[in-house]
């Protein structure tokens, strides 16, 4: 393949490297082929497209199912010897151009016509119930939500008259009503067909019966309560096909982004009961584990982190990530261990380095109602941005934290003098010259500059965020922090 064609390839469906590619070179009089495999002979008239490409999701990624050369009539097929994993599947053409998507489960030998001029309009399926279906679901969607627009552009007209403003939102709450009732019936009496199992699991549950407080308002936190206990109603958490469409990787996104409570404990609770919902499915229970322990290994969050070594620790660690070798759980419980001591709350680790006079000096047993452990390099512009941003609060600010400046760079001569310049009046250490361990590992540092803010025990209350985030954070944690009894 040349260079041109694998980068029109990525940049259609985001392949990954290792995908395999199968080329279809294109027989007009082959017949649709025995019951083994797949075969899907399609024809857009009016495309100028020479090759089309199958494509398929998993979670929210495409990767490259099949290549077929197109003829001169429109025509090409996709053709393989072993059956395709049901889900919703992508044709794509040249240039970025994603023409249609199909259903593919059970029935995996039928034919496609359609043209370019409006490809789902146009659209008709030989030998595929489930595809017929599907397309009549998504026209009759277009047609009504086109009479919904008219309808809304036309109330413009009728602002003043009251009248005629109610009847339109009567025709509006009509349509609605009438496709809803069109989902409902596809669901029920077609209940062995893919298309139910995918328009089933795009519905929300409907809180009904809201108790009425005694101020006369709907008690919020039942409806929520309800909502969030009852989101995966709908949804088959053992139907792998639904992890190859686009639905599941956006509902367990939208549940652990926006429907729970966003607090580490809360997540890492909700995380525990759903992956239990997956068990019936490895598949599905595989990508969950995944997809959760990745989303909290690279979140950016600050607190997260803690969620991410439950993950590890009660599904790697514990051998219940059938799919991943020795090296995969090696690697993932290494990075759980550099992050299990700096978690917020616990304990920062002790630091023992020399000052300016050559002196150790413990972080433990430096006092102070708050600190802020700022790791540096004298050359790093970042650095000297924060360390100006910093020295500006310290000076004026009157909560009274500490600052524990620890310098990375090896050069005794130029810390002293980024110290003098920048009149650095706070506690200053070199972490080159130790005798605790590397301040790299005990801190998991990266990057510079870092900051950790520690209370009077040494225990870590924030970290990883810059001076100016640090400012509204202390002055709120300070401000709500109960006194000791």
């Amino acid at each position: 393949m040349n260079k041109n064609k694998s980068q029109i390839i990525h940049n259609l469906v985001s392949i990954v490297p290792f995908v395999f590619l199968f080329f279809i070179i294109l027989d007009t009089n082959i017949s649709m082929g025995a019951a083994d495999g797949y075969k899907i002979k399609i024809q857009i008239n009016g495309i100028a497209d020479t090759v089309c490409y199958l494509a398929n999701y998993y979670g929210d990624k495409t990767y490259l199912t099949d290549t077929a050369y197109v003829d001169k009539k429109g025509r090409f097929v996709f053709e393989g010897d072993s059956v395709l994993p049901g889900g919703i599947y992508i044709v794509a053409g040249q240039n970025n151009n994603r023409y249609f998507e199909l259903i593919i489960d059970k029935e995996q030998q039928f034919a496609i016509t359609t043209d370019l001029s409006d490809i789902t309009g146009k659209m008709k399926f030989d030998r595929s119930f489930d595809n017929t279906l599907f397309f009549d679901y998504i026209n009759n969607n277009i047609t009504n939500r086109k009479k919904i627009a008219s309808l809304k552009k036309s109330k413009e007209e009728f602002v003043d008259m009251p009248d005629s403003m109610n009847n339109i939102n009567r025709q509006i709450q009509d349509i609605n009503n009438n496709l809803e009732k069109y989902q409902t019936d596809i669901i029920e009496n077609n209940p062995e067909s893919f298309v139910s199992v995918l328009l089933k699991a795009m519905k929300d549950p409907e809180v009904i019966n809201i108790p009425v407080l005694e101020n006369g308002r709907e008690d919020s936190v039942y409806a929520y309560q309800y909502y969030k206990q009852h989101f995966w109603d709908n949804f088959d958490l053992t139907d792998d096909r639904l992890l190859r469409t686009p639905l599941f990787n956006k509902r367990i996104k939208r549940y652990f982004t926006s429907v729970i409570f966003q607090h580490p404990d809360t997540i890492t609770k909700e995380a525990d009961i759903f992956i239990d919902k997956t068990r019936d499915n490895k598949e599905v229970f595989k990508y969950s584990v995944w997809y959760l322990t990745y989303k909290f290994e690279t979140s950016k969050i600050m607190g997260f982190d803690e969620i991410f070594v439950h993950m590890v620790d009660n599904y790697y660690a514990k051998g219940e990530a059938y799919w991943a070798d020795s090296s995969v759980v090696k690697s993932l419980s290494e990075r759980a261990d550099a992050l299990r001591p700096i978690l917020i709350g616990k304990t920062a680790p002790e630091l023992i380095l020399i000052d300016t006079a050559g002196s150790f000096v413990s972080l433990h047993h430096t006092p102070a109602k708050y600190m802020v452990v700022f790791f540096y390099e004298v050359d790093c512009g970042h650095c000297k941005k924060e360390n100006k941003a910093l020295k500006s609060w310290y000076d004026n600010n009157d909560i009274g934290f500490e600052v524990f400046a620890v310098c990375t760079d090896t050069s005794l001569v130029k810390w002293k003098k980024f110290i003098n310049k920048n009149d650095m009046n706070w506690v200053n250490v070199n972490g080159t010259r130790s005798i605790t361990p590397d301040y790299h590992d005990l801190y998991d540092i990266r990057v510079t500059p870092t900051l950790f803010l520690l209370d009077d025990k040494k225990n870590i209350i924030a970290k990883r965020l810059k001076t100016e985030q640090l400012i509204p954070f202390l002055e709120n944690y300070n401000k709500n922090k109960q006194p000791e009894e």
